[in-house]
């Protein structure tokens, strides 16, 4: 059913915009803590952890993940950073 109202219009183009922003971030997110994951030094790793932990807060802020999200992926990849020799 096609949308009738012209405020009703404007929320679904706003919407839609809005999902793909989401989706680019998060799928930047995944990525970013992927890297970490994959490095084996713990020199290299830190770079990306920091890489990770700056994409996490910039996230947070925009309302993209909830704070609490962003602390429990940065406390698990501080974790995983420990046990690299």
């Amino acid at each position: 059913m096609p949308l009738r109202h012209k405020s009703a219009q404007k929320r679904a183009r706003q919407i839609k915009k809005r999902t793909e922003r989401n989706k680019k971030y998060k799928a930047k997110i995944r990525g970013v803590i992927k890297k970490v994951y994959a490095q084996k030094e713990k020199s290299s790793a830190e770079n990306e952890f920091k890489t990770a932990v700056s994409t996490l807060d910039r996230a947070t802020t925009k309302n993209i993940i909830h704070k609490n999200k962003a602390a429990r992926l940065k406390s698990k990849l501080s974790k995983h950073l420990k046990k690299l020799t």
